[in-house]
C-alpha cells in the first residue's frame, strides 16, 4: 500500500513517497509537523493545514482525544512484536520464533532510535522491553526530566499504566487479585523502577498500522530487526 509523508513544517514542505525522503525533512527542524496517510487528499489537507480530512459518509463516528506533540517536550514512539508460528491464535510462542522491539525519540529537533531482538518471545513481552529501553535511553540523554508523552498502541502496557494494575500488583508483591502471578513480571518490576525517572509524562495509544508516522516508524524498526535475526 502507498504512503503519502506529508511535511507540513520543516526543511521543505511537502508529500513524500518514502520514510527516508521524510526524515531527511524533518530530522533536525525544530516543530517540525509532519505525518503520513494511505490516501493522497488527506495528505493535502494536511499540508494545508487541516489537522483532518472528512469524506463523505453516512454516519458521523467520533475519534478519542489525541494530544498535541507539540505540546511535549519529548515525543517517545515504542512497539513490539513476534512472529508467532502457532497453528492457532493465541497458540505458543516457539523457541525459534522471532520477536524484537523498538523506540523512537524526538526532542528539539534530533531523534534517537533503538532496536533489538530474541528468539521465543511474546508480543507483549517485547512491548514492555520497549518502553524500558526508551526511558532507560531518555535518562542516558539527560532529557528525562522534560514534559514527555509517550505513544504507545499496546493497550496491554497502557492499561498497565494508566489503569493502575501495575501499583495494584506491586501492593500485593506483585500479584493479581486472585493471588496469580503477572506474566513479565520481573520486567513490570523493571519498570515500575524506571517511571517515576519520567516525573512529567503522558501516555497516549494511537491505532496500529495506521496513519501515524511515529508509529510506522518503530513498526518498520523492530520488522527489519526480525529480518535480519
Amino acid at each position: 500500500m502507498q504512503k503519502y509523508y506529508a511535511v507540513r513544517r520543516g526543511k521543505k514542505p511537502g508529500i513524500y513517497l518514502t520514510w527516508p525522503e521524510c526524515k531527511a525533512q524533518v530530522d533536525g527542524f525544530a516543530g517540525a509537523r509532519y505525518k503520513s496517510f494511505t490516501d493522497r487528499a488527506q495528505a493535502e489537507a494536511f499540508l494545508d493545514g487541516k489537522d483532518s480530512y472528512s469524506k463523505p459518509a453516512n454516519k458521523t463516528t467520533s475519534k478519542p482525544k489525541v494530544s498535541n506533540i507539540n505540546d511535549f517536550d519529548v515525543v517517545v514512539y515504542t512497539d513490539g512484536g513476534s512472529r508467532n508460528h502457532g497453528n492457532f491464535k493465541g497458540g505458543h510462542v516457539k523457541t525459534s520464533d522471532k520477536a524484537a522491539w523498538a523506540y523512537h525519540i524526538s526532542n528539539n529537533g534530533q531523534t534517537y532510535e533503538g532496536t533489538d531482538g530474541e528468539f521465543g518471545a511474546t508480543n507483549n513481552r517485547m512491548e514492555i522491553m520497549a518502553l524500558i529501553q526508551s526511558i532507560i535511553r531518555l535518562n542516558e540523554l539527560k532529557i528525562n526530566q522534560q514534559n514527555t508523552i509517550f505513544v504507545l498502541d499496546s493497550q496491554y502496557v497502557l492499561n498497565a499504566i494508566t489503569k493502575n494494575w501495575l501499583t495494584g500488583w506491586k501492593k500485593r508483591g506483585y500479584k493479581k487479585a486472585d493471588g496469580s502471578v503477572p506474566v513479565n513480571v520481573e520486567l513490570w518490576k523493571q519498570l515500575d523502577k524506571l517511571l517515576p525517572t519520567v516525573p512529567k509524562k503522558t501516555f497516549e495509544w494511537t491505532k496500529g498500522h495506521a496513519t501515524n508516522v511515529g508509529n510506522n516508524r518503530v513498526d518498520e524498526l523492530l520488522n527489519e530487526t526480525m529480518d535480519k535475526m
